[in-house]
């Protein structure tokens, strides 16, 4: 790149992914991965629950390793197992590297802004905030999951731990919410993938064809997912947040925490602790972004 980015304007970032859940966290943690602004401090594996295997969080570390192997990355950057499974109530934390390094970042003496962004259930970032509270202030979390606001519903991040995201909605950490209904905006066509993406050296092949592979596989999913023709990278718009998070635009409202039921609906109940709601994000932004770092780096 024929740039460089000023020292203080660069960023900690911590991810925490279930990557192996579907097909579009590897989109995310490798536009990270190129961002010159950040510096990435590890990625946790996370679980995406037991509906498909028994075996979820251990199958994100292999695939981020993987990831990491393509890029000619490997041992770069952190690797660390998160919890296997969600919480069992709102009090206890399930132990984990992943939960140890995010307290040990949080704790680091570093002038640089940390950002713990998480792409899956939030049982890490939970956990490590019930081993060490103290934690809360020295961080902002970015969540992709749950449901629309303001009464929430069904989805599938926030399914696989409702304690886990009680736990951070109750605790005083800065959060930034990107819901269901705003994710969702971040539609890319196969063709635009093909063109756009394939071609960029082994990573870029393996981003592509794990997610047509992904796609066939799932050809006769309920609820018309997924569509056959177009994929959503929702989990990428952390990296374009982190870039502009939007400040200056009506991009997203602050509304006060809410409890968050069995059921996946929001319960307004108090109004001193808000956070960070996003109601849109800057698509053309964050795919252009990823597309010319991946040609910076794998292009011709």
């Amino acid at each position: 790149m024929n740039f460089q980015v000023p020292d203080p304007k660069r960023v900690r970032v911590l991810m925490n992914s279930d990557a192996k859940n579907e097909a579009d966290d590897q989109y995310a943690i490798v536009h990270a991965l190129l961002t010159p602004m950040f510096i990435n401090k590890g990625i946790i594996a996370a679980h995406f629950g037991a509906g498909r295997t028994t075996e979820s969080m251990e199958e994100s570390y292999s695939e981020v390793n993987h990831i990491l192997s393509l890029m000619g990355a490997s041992g770069e950057v952190p690797v660390y197992k998160g919890a296997p499974h969600a919480l069992q109530d709102e009090q206890t934390p399930v132990v984990s590297e992943g939960a140890k390094a995010i307290i040990r970042e949080a704790l680091a003496d570093d002038s640089h802004r940390l950002f713990i962004v998480c792409l899956g259930p939030l049982t890490d970032l939970a956990s490590a905030y019930l081993m060490e509270p103290c934690i809360a202030d020295r961080m902002t979390a970015i969540w992709i999951g749950g449901g629309r606001y303001p009464n929430g519903g069904g989805e599938f991040n926030l399914y696989n731990d409702i304690h886990a995201a009680n736990v951070v909605m109750d605790s005083n950490i800065p959060l930034w919410q990107v819901p269901q209904n705003v994710y969702s905006m971040m539609r890319v066509s196969l063709a635009e993938l093909d063109y756009r993406v394939r071609p960029h050296g082994e990573i870029g092949k393996y981003l592509f064809e794990q997610l047509i592979k992904f796609n066939n596989d799932n050809a006769f999913g309920e609820h018309g997912w997924p569509k056959g023709e177009c994929w959503g990278l929702g989990d990428s718009a952390v990296v374009s947040l982190i870039l502009d998070d939007l400040e200056n635009t009506d991009g997203f409202v602050m509304v006060p925490a809410p409890r968050i039921t069995a059921e996946m609906h929001y319960v307004q109940h108090q109004t001193e602790r808000l956070i960070r709601v996003y109601r849109n994000v800057d698509v053309r932004f964050t795919l252009e972004d990823m597309y010319a770092k991946l040609e910076l780096h794998y292009g011709s």
